[in-house]
């Protein structure tokens, strides 16, 4: 048939996992590295206690939102380990222990919900993409810069996490086509948990897995139990390593489930059941870590305890520092938000400077 052409690849290789991709309860448990499971139960506490110091922080009013990842941390964390030092992170509003994981401060990670400022870190020094409220904007940013970084001869792999609510979007698609045409190095993390806010991905999605997406850009799918730390981290380093190596990009989608609501302004009761989730906490992250270990006799109680404790140390600091009310300048709402300040933030920042001169001198 005139124009007619054979498949450029085969899709066999690039299909997922016919099941998700597990280490704990398998014979691969044996095989993992005893330090980094110590490592990853070690953040797994630390970062459940930072999950639910940050949501009673909403509560208090101290801070504006809060989307909780409990139930996901095994995904943040794993995000954050499989990076090397010189690569980025692309994180969404959700993934704020990822950020803590990769090396921001804690604090400085909470300061856009607590709503003080654009960001509370420097994206260049850290590495980390600003937290990205829109959802999927963030993942062609990830595909450009990776793909400078390869044009500039860097070794330089981004990985961008998404919900699967993400998926739904334009970006999401645009940001695969352009990375699987130019081989750009880039992973992308969806972290399926689910709920699109109170949308099932039942209402997003026919596709037998969103692993499956993949195939039709012309990249490997890969399915993984997201609430497996060591098979996240895992199936995660093994994708950053085809990146950096010249193999192109990767869609990893890891199932997993949020405990909580979407935010604190959010009633998930309403759109799910407390069997559904109980079921999960039966699944839960740091329950699957802790059983594995203690079968294979690597956690003992000092390991146990020294996590608690750097949790509590973690949620004490929070606790102090949030109590106490930041001095902010009004006049820095208007930075960074335009590389050239457009004419009405100019007329803006000139009413807001004027303004606060006429209450200055009332006050004196």
């Amino acid at each position: 048939m005139p124009g007619a052409t054979a498949p450029r690849t085969d899709p066999a290789p690039l299909l997922p996992d016919a099941s998700p991709v597990r280490v704990l309860g398998t014979p691969a448990l044996e095989k993992q590295d005893p330090a980094l499971l110590r490592e990853l139960y070690r953040r797994l506490v630390i970062g459940r206690r930072y999950n639910q110091q940050a949501t009673t922080l909403t509560k208090q009013g101290r801070l504006a939102v809060y989307p909780a990842s409990a139930g996901q941390e095994a995904c943040q964390i794993a995000a954050a380990l499989a990076l090397g030092e010189q690569d980025w992170l692309f994180p969404s509003y959700r993934d704020t222990l990822a950020v803590v994981s990769r090396g921001v401060d804690p604090l400085e990670a909470l300061t856009l919900l607590r709503g003080n400022a654009h960001t509370g870190y420097d994206p260049r020094a850290t590495r980390t993409a600003p937290l990205c409220t829109p959802l999927a904007t963030q993942a062609p940013h990830a595909v450009g810069l990776a793909h400078a970084a390869r044009l500039r001869g860097e070794p330089v792999v981004a990985l961008a996490m998404l919900g699967d609510g993400g998926t739904s979007e334009g970006d999401f698609h645009e940001a695969l086509n352009f990375a699987a045409v130019l081989q750009a190095p880039v992973v992308f993390l969806v972290q399926n948990n689910g709920y699109a806010i109170s949308v099932p991905l039942t209402a997003q999605s026919a596709a037998p897995s969103l692993a499956h997406k993949a195939v039709g850009y012309g990249m490997p799918g890969r399915l993984v139990d997201g609430n497996d730390a060591p098979a996240v981290h895992g199936v995660l380093a093994e994708a950053v390593e085809r990146a950096r190596t010249g193999g192109g990009p990767t869609l990893v989608e890891a199932l997993t489930y949020r405990i909580d609501a979407h935010t604190n302004a959010d009633d998930a009761t309403r759109y799910r059941t407390d069997d559904e989730v109980a079921a999960w906490r039966e699944h839960d992250p740091i329950l699957l870590l802790d059983h594995a270990m203690r079968a294979l006799g690597i956690l003992d109680d000092e390991l146990v305890q020294q996590a608690a404790d750097e949790a509590e140390a973690l949620a004490a600091r929070m606790r102090a520092e949030f109590h106490a009310d930041a001095e902010l300048d009004p006049m820095a709402l208007f930075a960074h938000v335009y590389a050239e300040p457009t004419p009405q933030l100019r007329e803006q920042a000139a009413q807001l400077s004027a303004e606060l001169a006429a209450e200055a001198e009332v006050q004196h």
